[in-house]
């Protein structure tokens, strides 16, 4: 299977030009200059914290303990600030606990960052209710869609959410550099982040000495001088994933995510993803054997995929794959276990 992409071509975690795409709707339900682009979905995480004040009653930050870890480490940071952080474990390392995170959500919490789609196990999460109890109580919900946008629908305003942000690097086919911010409407004139700098500004060709006097559109948003090339770089893939459409591209994954957890249960290997497809979006994750030496022996086939703790080897095909190159790719990890062509990678890992 050399050269095949199982993994989206370009997979880690844009305003105005991410948001003329899909007829100036990326992520659906955006309007044209309601996104602010950045640099990572952390920077726009301080962003969106630097708008309140966490040495009040309401301080505390719920979330999960299945949350990517760049956004714990930043959330966990911010009790320097007054902040309580309370974390939500899973019970079996794959979906959300739904019931104990909405009741952990009450009217002394502030921020709910949570991701749309778990980045271990491609479960998804029940958005609209924790937007909906988040609400009933006067929190705001920090929807992660990094995820997510590119392989299910996402509507944000259909949602209700209050932020919603993500990154062109993994499904939305772009490059590194190029996170996206959007703030519900009726917050954006009312918040005030501190985590500003002169593109916020009314008029920053200017260079006004001073207090900044904040932009009302998206802009307010921003801070320093944005990466400009990854901007440009980005834009041709989210042409082509507009071109295919968003529902076809899911229809395609939850066909051929199936197709690949079927090919890894008849080979006895433990799958980390749920089993129903609503509950699963474009990532099987497969732990099977010696999955870290595995995973280095396929990427040295020219098998594209990535490997995560309490995960194993992570597939996601995307609209660009074929059956073929997936049932190769499980193929491919059974002839390397039955070879114990995995042995050669073993030091390698022991070091790494």
């Amino acid at each position: 299977m050399t050269g095949c992409a199982i993994m989206p071509t370009s997979g880690t975690r844009a305003g105005s030009a991410l948001g003329k795409k899909a007829g100036g709707r990326w992520p659906r339900g955006a309007a044209p200059g309601e996104l602010s682009l950045h640099q990572n979905v952390t920077l726009t995480q301080a962003v969106i914290a630097s708008c309140f004040d966490f040495r009040g009653p309401r301080n505390k930050i719920v979330m999960t303990d299945l949350e990517f870890p760049s956004i714990q480490y930043f959330y966990h940071e911010q009790r320097r600030h007054g902040a309580r952080v309370e974390t939500v474990p899973s019970a079996d390392g794959i979906r959300l606990p739904l019931e104990k995170f909405l009741a952990a959500i009450d009217d002394t919490t502030l921020l709910v960052p949570i991701s749309l789609v778990l980045f271990r196990s491609s479960f998804i999460v029940d958005a609209r209710a924790i937007v909906e109890r988040a609400h009933r109580v006067g929190a705001h919900v920090i929807l992660d869609c990094f995820q997510a946008a590119g392989t299910i629908p996402v509507d944000v305003r259909g949602l209700g959410v209050d932020f919603a942000v993500g990154g062109v690097l993994k499904w939305l086919c772009g490059g590194p550099g190029v996170a996206y911010l959007y703030v519900r409407e009726d917050l954006r004139s009312r918040l005030r982040p501190a985590l500003t700098g002169w593109l916020a500004h009314r008029q920053p060709f200017a260079f006004e000495p001073g207090p900044i006097d904040r932009r009302e559109d998206s802009y307010r948003f921003l801070n320093g001088t944005p990466h400009i090339p990854a901007l440009y770089a980005c834009q041709p893939g989210l042409d082509i994933v507009n071109d295919a459409g968003v529902a076809a591209i899911r229809e395609k994954s939850t066909r051929l995510t199936a197709r690949i957890m079927a090919g890894a249960a008849a080979r006895g290997w433990r799958i980390r993803t749920p089993e129903h497809p609503a509950e699963r979006a474009g990532t099987v994750s497969v732990d099977c054997p010696h999955s870290t030496e595995v995973c280095r022996e396929l990427l040295a086939r020219d098998i594209l995929v990535d490997w995560r703790p309490n995960a194993g080897i992570r597939l996601s095909p995307h609209f660009y794959n074929r059956e073929e190159e997936c049932d190769s790719a499980l193929e491919q990890m059974d002839e390397i276990l039955r070879t114990r062509a995995w042995e050669k990678h073993t030091a390698v890992v022991s070091h790494a």
